[in-house]
């Protein structure tokens, strides 16, 4: 299922459609997928802080840790092949965004050109 998700940064909004990851698809993510694939919204039941890979990814990512309202908690650009990347702060749900022409305004969005 492909969602439309606003989130707030920086007293700022930005639509970013993502598609819904299922319970079962959890652990993939952009494993094994090509650099042109969709984003990928991770939602969870509760506040949690738990760890992702990057092993098996081939293209950096951005990943957005988000609150339960959508508010951007942090981000970070992800290098492929990283063993563990947590965040500092727990969050309700995060997304992962290939870097790639499709995502180019949301990239400069968090991180600059």
């Amino acid at each position: 299922m492909f969602v439309k998700i606003v989130v707030n940064y920086k007293n700022k909004k930005l639509e970013i459609d993502a598609k819904l990851v299922r319970f079962w698809e959890m652990g993939i993510g952009l494993t094994f997928k090509r650099r042109g694939t969709r984003n990928l919204l991770f939602e969870f039941y509760k506040d949690c802080r738990v760890a992702i890979t990057s092993l098996f990814v081939f293209f950096p990512f951005l990943i957005i840790w988000l609150d339960e309202k959508n508010n951007v908690l942090e981000h970070q650009v992800v290098s492929p092949f990283k063993f563990r990347v947590i965040p500092k702060k727990n969050f309700r749900k995060f997304l992962e965004i290939p870097i790639n022409e499709r995502n180019k305004e949301i990239i400069g969005f968090f991180v600059g050109k």
